[in-house]
């Protein structure tokens, strides 16, 4: 074994012996609103804060309504407690968007004309700061803008509070603007370096539209104030951890899911499991399907996209859930970690804060094939060792409950702090 495998090796088993933190409970708060951890305050139902916000007229402004996602997920539990709002957005394709809102209570942006728009809509990137300045948003008290593509852009009436849910600031236009443009086409390179430079300053002087933002993770809230220079609070998005269990019966593979594009990182679960001789189930499909096909060996399986009842029964049997990717918080482990099974991940973004080494998994240091196949075997020596009972419970820390309730008393002080109390509007 060559000496850079051993330290990470070493890393691991670090991580492994490492008292874990206790779980939150999921029927309570914590001191810091987003993070699990010491509790307090108990949580106040849904039906208490729809009764307290009822009196407001409220926008949800989401960037497009095309098809599920972790930030549509977010809209529609936000909609559990303001099922007033009226969601506008840039494009919207209806058999989907009616999925999450009314027709009648859904606002589409001019690009909706435009023919294809649903399919082809981060090709309008370059017009989105336009439709979205043109959204008209006059006579309502709350505004939330859902951003990530872009959303937070809508120019608010000036009575009215703006909150900003931030998933990410927009990666194509900062710290994967690299990435995006090395994998693109000549034309389509040249259209970047001539349209970016513009959108990175809209997108900045736009931030100055928001009264509060909320990050989805600690590693998003960093990103808002590198690129932003604004702070913001962290709530973890909702997670529905009561659809999931755990299972008696646990079968020899290991599981990853999502669509298939390349900074998820499925080529490295691939080429770890064919050096070890691990049998991998790949769920899911997408744009890198055909090329990772190819680097597949013999005990890789790709199963397409599954139902529900699959996808869980797939999470629940699995050895472990392997995540190489970095992803802003990551909804899919945390579904991994409630049906009471360990993650495998690497040590950046929101899985530095979901998955706790030693409790619900390890975390490896190098997004290379060297450091994953050592933290499977690291992961291996200790198997017996996780606890699924544990894990599930570290997961329930992340539920709709739980961020319902610490997004609501984050809206009700940011409407006090403008001097207007919650449920007093007409």
């Amino acid at each position: 074994m060559r000496p850079q495998q051993d330290a990470s090796v070493m890393t691991i088993e670090r991580e492994i012996t490492a008292a874990p933190p206790l779980p939150a409970h999921a029927d309570t708060v914590p001191i810091a609103a987003g993070e699990p951890g010491t509790v307090t305050t108990p949580l106040r139902d849904e039906a208490e804060w729809r009764a307290q916000f009822a009196g407001l007229r409220v926008a949800i402004v989401h960037y497009w309504l095309v098809g599920p996602g972790g930030g549509e997920n977010v809209v529609k539990t936000m909609l559990r407690i303001f099922p007033q709002a009226v969601v506008h957005t840039l494009v919207a394709d209806p058999e989907y968007s009616r999925t999450i809102v009314p027709d009648e209570r859904l606002r589409t942006s001019f690009l909706q004309k435009v023919p294809g728009a649903a399919r082809f809509h981060r090709s309008l990137l370059p017009v989105a700061p336009m439709a979205l300045e043109n959204l008209d948003l006059d006579g309502y008290d709350l505004i939330i803008s859902s951003e990530s593509g872009p959303a937070k852009g809508i120019m608010p009436p000036l009575n009215a509070v703006h909150v900003c849910y931030c998933h990410s600031p927009m990666r194509y236009l900062w710290d994967q603007y690299h990435h995006y443009r090395r994998d693109a086409s000549a034309l389509k390179r040249l259209v970047l370096s001539i349209t970016v430079p513009r959108l990175r300053l809209w997108d900045v002087g736009s931030a100055l539209r928001v009264d509060r933002f909320v990050a989805n993770s600690r590693y998003v809230a960093s990103r808002i104030a590198r690129y932003y220079r604004r702070p913001a609070e962290v709530i973890y998005p909702p997670v529905e951890v009561d659809d999931f269990a755990t299972s008696p019966d646990v079968d020899d593979y290991y599981l990853i899911t999502g669509r298939h594009v390349s900074y998820k990182r499925v080529d490295l679960a691939i080429a770890a499991c064919n050096r070890l001789g691990r049998r991998l189930v790949i769920t899911g499909k997408g744009p890198e399907t055909a090329a990772l096909r190819k680097l597949a060996g013999p005990t890789v399986e790709f199963v397409g996209q599954c139902s529900f009842a699959e996808l869980k029964r797939y999470y629940a049997r699995a050895r472990a859930f392997l995540m190489p990717g970095e992803e802003d918080f990551g909804i899919a482990p945390v579904e991994a970690m409630a049906s009471g099974r360990p993650v495998i991940a690497y040590a950046s973004g929101g899985a530095t804060e979901t998955v706790v080494p030693g409790l619900s998994g390890l975390h490896f240091a190098e997004q290379s094939v060297d450091s994953l196949v050592a933290a499977i075997q690291a992961f291996e020596r200790d198997e017996a060792g996780f606890d699924a009972a544990a894990i599930r419970a570290h997961a329930l820390s992340f539920s709709r409950e739980r961020f319902l309730d610490s997004f609501a008393r984050f809206v009700a002080a940011a409407l006090a702090d403008r001097g207007t109390a919650a449920g007093i509007f007409r």
